[in-house]
């Protein structure tokens, strides 16, 4: 394993990681939508992300198939490195390709935690983010069975996604947040809780951080993760890739070697 660290190292959910992350919502079909169409591929690019380039930040989501994804680290990855991170997501339905539905249900959100540890084959699901907070479900109840969770050791630490200032401050009054995931790029570029987890000393994990490539058709890919890079220590970007040409693109834009 090369144990050089992309970007450097990065305390995350009680570990230390690379700074670069490596986002798996690309692995299956069109739409996040069942099997990706080259599985053989998609195992290597996971296995090469960890082994090769070191990356040991790998983020996924139950949703994302859905469940095609930890199903596929599980198979790429376990057993699991001691100092590599599975980060993954619940609280989303997915009815169809390219719908997303947030559910944050209690006992749903109890019955997904178990399905991911079952799926990836842990006991403890390091960092779990709630993907989406349910306008429908209040806020304190979502969280009320993560943190449940939590004590009983199936959830390492908790995370938000796609949030606002206020859902950090108001779930920061009922749990410890251990990172924040929001759509940051050189396009999507104000997103006024960058600043709040700098001040609450928060991670910031960006998604999207290529804005699903258009900016690294125009820019090159160093350029707009080197901007994400420079914007504070807290960040630690996410790009997703299914290509192992991309990842290597990604891994040598970070390091300064293009």
């Amino acid at each position: 394993m090369n144990t050089t660290a992309p970007a450097g190292i990065f305390p995350l959910a009680g570990k230390t990681v690379s700074r670069l992350g490596f986002g798996t919502m690309r692995l299956t079909g069109p739409g996040t939508w069942g099997d990706p169409f080259d599985r053989p591929q998609a195992i290597s690019v996971l296995r090469q992300a960890v082994y090769t380039h070191g990356i040991t930040h790998i983020d996924t989501a139950d949703a994302y198939g859905p469940h095609t994804v930890e199903e596929l680290i599980h198979d790429a990855l376990h057993p699991y490195p001691e100092d590599v991170l599975i980060a993954t997501k619940v609280g989303m339905l997915r009815p169809a390709p390219n719908v997303w539905t947030p559910h944050g249900h209690p006992s749903y959100l109890r019955a997904a935690v178990e399905a991911s540890l079952r799926r990836l084959r842990l006991d403890r699901l390091d960092l779990c983010y709630l993907h989406r907070i349910d306008p429908e479900v209040p806020l304190e109840d979502q969280l009320a069975v993560m943190q449940a969770l939590q004590s009983e050791g199936k959830i390492g630490h908790i995370g938000l996604s796609k949030v606002t200032p206020k859902n950090i401050l108001d779930a920061s009054a009922l749990v410890t947040i251990a990172a924040v995931q929001n759509v940051l790029n050189m396009t999507d570029h104000a997103d006024p809780a960058l600043e709040i987890c700098w001040n609450m000393r928060i991670p910031y994990v960006p998604y999207r951080p290529l804005d699903a490539g258009t900016l690294a058709h125009a820019h090159g890919v160093a350029e707009p993760l080197r901007w994400l890079l420079n914007l504070g220590g807290h960040i630690a970007p996410i790009p997703s890739t299914s290509r192992p040409q991309h990842l290597q693109q990604i891994v040598a834009a970070v390091r300064g070697e293009v």
